[in-house]
């Protein structure tokens, strides 16, 4: 399996950023890390390796890049104010930044689909929904939806405008819905085991429902917990059946 890792000076987070890239061909998976993770925690908790037969066999080439949540909505130390400037950065360095170098070791008409587990899961599937025109579609794993249950009592519009269950029943410009309705790939997935939270997907997936946009809503059993061994199942498992 071809691995390769780069790195830059990001000028939108003004610090370097690390970013990972596994295969050759195939559509563009970008992993967005669980809480204060890097680039490479899906490396070291074994998810890559499940996902080595898709990544060999062409079907997917994998982008795994850094979190900065532990500079915004995990860091107590920091006003809150900050925190939603810095997740605007993150937003911007992965539109501005990630897509194109994306698009460059791929191609301009390679899809590229979002996701994540945990918080990783929110970003991913708010990448997707506020920029329908970037990327073609998410899966996400074990999320909550609403960026509330980690500002701790902040509200503002950039929290607002990140919070997808917050955002989305209001969304009524026709072009952006469009955009997002066309996609054949919006997967929410979740288990019901301990510190899984099935209701937070269910109120996305209503949502979406509302706004006639097609999804899948996949709700796994009590023995699948807020953990790796569920996401070692649930992404290989979307990406060989949905894909």
């Amino acid at each position: 399996m071809n691995r390769e890792i780069h790195q830059w000076h990001s000028p939108s987070l003004n610090k370097n950023m690390e970013i990972v890239v596994y295969g050759h061909f195939g559509f563009a998976l970008l992993l967005l890390p669980t809480a204060a993770a890097d680039y490479l925690e899906y490396e070291r908790f074994l998810l890559i390796d499940v996902l080595k037969p898709y990544i060999n066999a062409g079907k997917i080439k994998v982008f795994s890049i850094n979190s900065i949540n532990s500079e915004a909505w995990l860091n107590n130390l920091m006003q809150p104010r900050h925190k939603a400037m810095r997740h605007q950065q993150f937003n911007a360095y992965v539109a501005e930044e990630v897509v194109p170098f994306i698009k460059m070791h791929t191609s301009e008409a390679t899809p590229i689909i979002t996701s994540g587990a945990s918080l990783g899961a929110l970003h991913a599937a708010n990448m997707f929904f506020r920029r329908p025109d970037l990327y073609a579609g998410t899966i996400a794993m074990s999320g909550v939806y609403d960026l509330t249950s980690y500002t701790k009592g902040y509200f503002d519009e950039d929290v607002y405008f990140n919070s997808p269950t917050h955002y989305l029943p209001n969304l009524n410009d026709e072009h952006t819905l469009n955009q997002i309705r066309q996609s054949n790939h919006i997967h929410i997935m979740t288990g019901s085991g301990s510190f899984e939270d099935p209701n937070a997907s269910r109120t996305l997936a209503g949502i979406l429902h509302a706004k006639g946009i097609n999804y899948d809503l996949d709700i796994w059993g009590g023995d699948m917990t807020h953990d790796w061994p569920t996401w070692r199942e649930m992404l290989p498992y979307v990406i060989d059946q949905k894909f």
